[in-house]
């Protein structure tokens, strides 16, 4: 499952193509550097990059590495800092070395290299300058190649040669006041900053004419029988100083056509082609994109050639989907979002890259199973685009959403180093045609890509006037498919109107109460692009992997150091209401399981309470996803990619047809997320008092209507009920359970002082009391397990039963190696999770095949480890 291959898109649809052409001589190929650097500082060099680009310039001494890559990645994939995330290790690397200039430099062949083609060469991302000497010559200096996010594009063909290249590239670090990659108040700055060749450095060749920048666009009618248009645009370049006469041939599926073309010599030639031109390009009843829960995500294949005097002088494949995007906004000015005519509840979590760039497909893909695992349909970029297409890629072929867009780290000087005002750092007219410029230069990488379906030009602020203009005329020519937001907060642009969105917190601890209670800042009304109950500690697994021993417990600075930054630099908000509501932590070992419960307990309600007001409230993205390094605060999993209770608080809140507590008016709701009414239901509640004494005993039928949510039940008073009780939903069809839901509920209410609101928490004036969770009545719990071994992963059902008849409480299901250590990533059906008296429940995980002696742990609150049958 995990380990297995990546299947990049344009393999999708192989087969035949053009069985006449198929004995063309093809001129073109596309090679990508990343194998055979070598990385050292400047200061360890004495001559110039002219000798650098020699193949006689002697190397032994410097550092292997695999590009893309920043400098401290490689230093760290090369041994010289070791085990950098433990502890305090990372502030010990020394940041001085970083402050000057680093070569990157490599030596390739091509042997595929045809005379006469067209060679260029192609840097998708370098931070922040950079000299690049290619075969002795300078062929592009740090005054032009500027810019964390620009995309440049060398015509190398006089230089390059079919053996013995050598490439070398000088890199420039980031100064106060440069547009790089930034991680706000997240966690702490990288050493280097992240400088260094951070994305993929290619050869493209091709023949005289290229095809350059494909877009491949929809357009969706669902009036009567579904049909669709498709619209290419790209541009054809003849290279060469004569004119030459050829064809382009294109095909999508068993569709094929092409049109006859002639090039002056020089000449770039914008390409238009629509369904008037070309029947081929109308589909019928096409199959669609939708995200999870709404259908498939089907993904379409388009292969274009240009062929001249016989030979394909250059070929491009592009995978797309057909999907609608519509925004729109409701009764009370809040904007929501549709795709393929229906509305769709956005519920997502930000992402985060990697801390030194190097998240790799495999680790990339795990986190895509995960997204999905939790029934999450959207992620949202700030700043971090990834460094390749694999991340857009998986989301294409999971059914994924994205909005993607530009951070905060630009507009504020405390992060961006230079005076920022209303509309950030981006100020001057040299600035804004960097930015700008930049802003092509991602929406042309990543259009092609269905998934995405906004671009975000600012976050906490609205781009400056002069800035916006220039965004919104790229997309009129480059990109208008796509909904555009000039923030992620509240703010009306007088170029682009009101942003419909919102950004009012919180990010740190509140109780589940406040989503459904609050009204006026980060409750369940409109879109809330980012937001949460701030920091999910993670299991104790992972905190013994980052923490040196003698700094467990108490909670001290070597645990705040793996915190956020600024204002998020401590656990003691969290930790103040873990305290008061489910009583004082004895050591770090009751901390972490406390904590699993109490991120359970958290995240769920925020997902929920959304799709209780659903279409009042449109989306909510819950701050963050995951986590650049170890750290206590903002993730659903860690780095370590350990999920956390939040995990499977956000897998139960979002399953696409569930029942649903609302603590503000105590009544129980039937959510349906698909877009079939549902019948057939019956809902049954239960509530029970802290010795497992039923209170409530209801059923009740249901139907439902598709897309929406209802109001099952109102609570009653109960007599004689304990300050601890407990909510046990089922959802039934033909008396089989399809959907659970499990509350741990207190008498005494928490009670939010809505009057002392920040802007990033919402204070507790009172707090409920769970405290006697830990003092319920013992319970035995047995298990059996049943392997099944795959290819590719394997899967163990494991079956647990409550002998007792109390409620066994906070169920921990743990997967470990033959060596005691975590087998992830990991994926549960179900975790952290509660068995009535007498009740039997079988929970299936996945995992990597190729463990032969795996242990499987049962832990609870109150039974002891539970018993292996």
């Amino acid at each position: 499952m995990f380990k297995s291959i990546l299947f990049f898109s344009m393999l999708l649809f192989a087969g035949s193509f053009f069985s006449c052409t198929r004995h063309m001589q093809k001129t073109g190929f596309t090679k990508i550097l990343n194998s055979g650097w070598k990385l050292q500082s400047s200061d360890q060099i004495s001559v110039k990059g002219g000798k650098l680009s020699q193949p006689d310039f002697p190397t032994e001494a410097w550092h292997l590495l695999q590009v893309p890559s920043t400098v401290l990645a490689a230093l760290v994939a090369d041994g010289q800092y070791k085990n950098i995330y433990y502890g305090k290790n990372l502030e010990a690397i020394p940041t001085e070395q970083f402050n000057h200039s680093w070569w990157y430099r490599t030596q390739f062949d091509l042997p595929d290299l045809k005379q006469g083609s067209k060679t260029r060469l192609r840097f998708k991302g370098i931070n922040y300058r950079a000299n690049i000497w290619l075969n002795g010559s300078l062929i592009a200096n740090a005054d032009t190649l500027v810019g964390a996010f620009r995309v440049f594009e060398l015509d190398v063909t006089d230089l390059i040669e079919k053996k013995s290249n050598v490439l070398a590239v000088e890199v420039f670090p980031p100064k106060p006041g440069d547009f790089s990659i930034g991680f706000v108040d997240w966690n702490p700055i990288p050493p280097d900053k992240n400088m260094g060749i951070w994305r993929n450095v290619e050869i493209i060749s091709s023949g005289p004419v290229s095809i350059e920048q494909p877009f491949i666009s929809t357009k969706l009618n669902l009036q009567g029988t579904p049909n669709a248009d498709v619209f290419i645009d790209a541009v054809l370049y003849n290279s060469s100083d004569k004119k030459i006469s050829g064809y382009l041939k294109g095909q999508i599926g068993e569709k094929q056509f092409e049109r006859s073309l002639t090039l002056n010599a020089n000449e770039r030639f914008h390409l238009y082609l629509d369904s008037k031109m070309f029947p081929a390009l109308h589909l019928e009843e096409p199959r669609l994109w939708w995200p999870i829960h709404l259908g498939k995500p089907n993904l379409y294949n388009m292969k274009l050639q240009f062929i001249s005097e016989n030979q394909v002088s250059d070929e491009q494949q592009v995978v797309f989907g057909v999907r609608e995007i519509e925004s729109f906004f409701n009764e009370n000015g809040h904007r929501g979002f549709k795709i393929n005519g229906h509305k769709v509840l956005i519920r997502g979590a930000g992402w985060v890259d990697d801390l030194l760039l190097a998240d790799t497909p495999e680790r990339t893909e795990a986190q895509i199973r995960y997204i999905k695992h939790m029934n999450l349909n959207t992620i949202r970029l700030e700043g971090f685009w990834g460094k390749d297409q694999t991340l857009y890629d998986l989301c294409d072929r999971y059914g994924i959403i994205i909005m993607a867009g530009w951070s905060c780290q630009w507009e504020w000087k405390s992060y961006l180093g230079k005076a920022c005002d209303r509309f950030g750092g981006v100020s001057t007219e040299n600035d804004i045609k960097l930015i700008s410029k930049s802003w092509e230069d991602q929406i042309r990488l990543f259009r092609n890509h269905p998934s995405v379906i906004a671009w975000f030009s600012g976050s906490d602020m609205l781009p400056r006037p002069a800035l916006e203009r220039r965004y919104l005329a790229s997309l009129k020519t480059i990109d208008s498919t796509r909904v555009y937001l000039g923030a992620a907060s509240k703010r009306t642009s007088t170029i682009s109107g009101p942003t419909g969105v919102k950004m009012n917190g919180p990010y740190d601890y509140v109780p589940p109460v406040y989503w459904y209670e609050d009204t006026a800042n980060g409750g369940a009304y409109g879109f809330n692009t980012e937001t949460g109950p701030g920091p999910q500690p993670p299991p104790l697994s992972s905190l013994l992997r980052m923490l040196p021993a003698d700094k467990l417990w108490p909670i001290n600075k070597t645990w705040e150091y793996h915190c956020g930054r600024n204002e998020f630099n401590t656990l003691n908000r969290y930790k103040n209401a873990l305290d008061k509501r489910y009583g004082p932590s004895l050591d770090a070992a009751d901390f972490a399981r406390t904590a699993q419960m109490a991120n359970y307990e958290a995240i769920r309600p925020m997902y929920e309470a959304f799709a209780a007001h659903k279409f009042n409230s449109t989306g909510v993205i819950q701050w963050m996803l995951n986590s650049a390094w170890p750290e206590m605060y903002w993730q659903l999993y860690d780095y370590y990619l350990m999920p956390n209770g939040a995990f499977y608080g956000a897998r139960k809140a979002n399953a696409p047809l569930q029942l649903m507590y609302d603590y503000a008016s105590k009544t129980v709701l039937l959510n349906n997320d698909f877009l079939q009414e549902q019948s057939g239901l019956n809902a049954h509640i239960r509530i029970f008092d802290q010795n497992s004494t039923k209170k409530l005993n209801k059923e009740i039928p249901l139907q439902i209507g598709a897309n929406s949510v209802q109001t099952v039940f109102s609570i009653p008073p109960l007599n004689d009920l304990s300050a601890l009780y407990f909510l046990d939903l089922r959802l039934k069809r033909n008396g089989k359970t399809i959907a659970s839901n499990f509350y741990w509920l207190s008498k005494k209410s928490d009670q939010m002082d809505y009057m002392k609101s920040t802007w990033f928490v919402t204070p507790q004036k009172q707090y409920s009391d769970l405290s006697g969770l830990r003092s319920l009545p013992e319970t035995r719990v047995e298990y059996k397990i049943n392997k099944q071994v795959g290819i590719g992963e394997n899967e163990i059902l494991v079956e647990c039963k409550n002998l007792g008849k109390r409620i066994a409480f906070g169920l921990e299901l743990v997967l470990n190696d033959a060596d005691g250590k975590p087998i992830l990533p990991v994926l549960w059906d179900d975790n952290y999770f509660n068995l009535l008296p007498g009740e039997k429940r079988i929970i299936k995980v996945r995992y990597d095949a190729g463990y032969n002696s795996e242990q499987i742990l049962v832990n609870g609150w109150n039974f002891k480890a539970a018993i292996k049958e």
